[in-house]
């Protein structure tokens, strides 16, 4: 059993501040309207300038390679332990690199050839980066030994560590480890949970449906004189409005105005429109868009992308092209994401042709399609039974730089799969593999489907046993602690 090698760097090299709290403390007030800039741009350089811009950036170029280099060679020495005198610059960026990108194994393997290194200094920021990752990953077991690997290191918890360690359980459904942790933090001395803390584990209680745990938090929070934040109301706000608790949202957005130390933001704006959006109010979402119009809250573009959103699911077409043409007008400009739901929308409705002018308006724009767009865009097409424009879109989108993932495959392998092109299937599994996409249970799902409606029994077995059986981690962190 192959363990993992532990760390994170906060050693003043190349790892960013700790991010367990990055969200929370960005209690942004109002997001203003863009406004238009004039950008002077000089037509003509002098030569000697020229050639200095060319010179830096090969001298850039050059470096980026040279840190690629150092980072690979660094994951590759992570396998193996006779490794003690790296580079310290490069073993660190090796290790922010995979914290950034969520790459949990590699990050705790690289962390244990860290603390291999001869200069290798304990450093509980590094703990907490790699807390918080392993939280994102949904990976708390990892986290408990990597929080015992700590302590073997002769570190004190710190309040950063515990809320990391709370968020890392409460993220995989774990509220009761969670709560334990929460209470183990609170008999370490300078350790007191604070806000931030506190906000986390609601969100997670918000998050795996367990609501009627919020109360006992915020019961805490009061015998503590612990105030709510405004990333405090506005996490319940959308957590109440997402469960369709209405009452208990508004009371809180009651609560928040009448605390006099936090007000209302752009955040608090797009929980509640969406809610009520979302579940087909539009009359309300109307009444409390102008309302937070009165209190002096400007809306963003993410406030009219709801707006489009909840006009387009409930067939008020011509609103959500009003609200496109209010955007232009008030310099406003339509994002990816903007096209994204009207092609959405239009596709859902069966309207290929409204779908495909806006599709041609995107990129008209200047706007890059993404995987989103896509399967919007080839679920219509399969929907109406226009196969030749999946096959169209499937082989624009090879022939791009487009970032494809499972979903996207999912979506074409339906749809050639309601035509029965069986070999078609095979070759887009074939395609997944080679953009290192891999088949999750929608994609298993839908190929027993298709294979039982073949009579390819056999095959659709192979998929069910795929579906019971999956792949594992096994991996433990148990080596380390020595």
């Amino acid at each position: 059993m192959e363990s993992y090698l532990l760390d994170t760097c906060s050693w003043g090299y190349s790892l960013t501040s700790t991010t367990y709290s990055t969200k929370f403390r960005n209690d942004s007030s109002h997001i203003p309207i863009p406004q238009i800039r004039c950008l002077h741009v000089l037509s003509k350089r002098s030569s000697s300038s020229s050639r200095e811009m060319h010179k830096n950036s090969d001298k850039d170029l050059s470096r980026i390679l040279r840190t690629d280099a150092a980072i690979k060679n660094i994951e590759r020495k992570a396998n193996s332990k006779k490794y003690n005198k790296l580079w310290p610059k490069a073993v660190l960026e090796a290790l922010d690199e995979a914290i950034s990108n969520n790459f949990w194994e590699t990050a705790l393997k690289i962390f244990g050839l860290l603390r291999m290194q001869h200069w290798y200094e304990p450093r509980f920021q590094t703990y907490t980066k790699l807390l918080v990752m392993l939280g994102r990953c949904k990976q708390p077991q990892q986290a408990s030994l990597l929080f015992e690997i700590m302590s073997s290191d002769g570190l004190q918890p710190t309040l950063g560590v515990y809320t990391a360690l709370v968020g890392a359980y409460g993220q995989s459904g774990l509220l009761d480890e969670a709560f334990s942790a929460m209470a183990d933090m609170k008999s370490v001395s300078d350790c007191v949970p604070d806000v931030y803390t506190y906000t986390i584990l609601i969100n997670c209680c918000i998050k795996h449906r367990r609501l009627d745990l919020i109360q006992r938090v915020l019961d805490e929070m009061s015998y503590f004189g612990i105030e709510c934040s405004t990333v405090t109301y506005n996490t319940l706000i959308h957590g109440y409005g997402k469960v369709e608790m209405f009452e208990q949202m508004e009371s809180t957005l009651t609560d928040m105005i009448e605390s006099g130390n936090t007000l209302p933001d752009v955040f608090t704006l797009n929980s509640i429109l969406g809610a009520y959006g979302n579940y087909g109010q539009i009359s309300k979402m109307e009444q409390w868009y102008d309302e937070f119009q009165l209190m002096g809250i400007r809306p963003d573009v993410k406030t009219f992308n709801i707006l489009i959103k909840s006009y387009g699911k409930a067939g008020m077409y011509d609103k959500m092209s009003s609200v496109i043409e209010y955007m232009d007008k008030r310099f406003f400009s339509p994002n990816v994401v903007t096209f994204n739901i009207v092609i959405d929308v239009f596709g859902k409705a069966g309207d290929v042709s409204m779908m495909d002018d806006y599709f041609k308006k995107m990129k008209h724009r200047g706007l890059k399609p993404n995987s989103i767009t896509y399967c919007s865009l080839v679920n219509a097409y399969s929907k109406v039974g226009l196969i030749e424009k999946v096959d169209s879109i499937f082989m624009q989108v090879a022939n791009s730089d487009a970032t494809l993932d499972t979903p996207f495959f999912n979506c074409v392998i339906n749809a050639y799969g309601q035509v029965g092109d069986v070999n078609m299937i095979h070759e887009l599994l074939l395609a997944m593999k080679e953009r290192n996409c891999y088949p999750d249970n929608i994609t298993y799902a839908t190929l027993i489907q298709i294979y039982k409606a073949q009579g390819m029994n056999d095959a659709a077995q192979a998929m069910e046993s795929k579906m019971i059986n999956p792949k594992e981690h096994s991996d433990n962190l148990k080596g380390l602690i020595c």
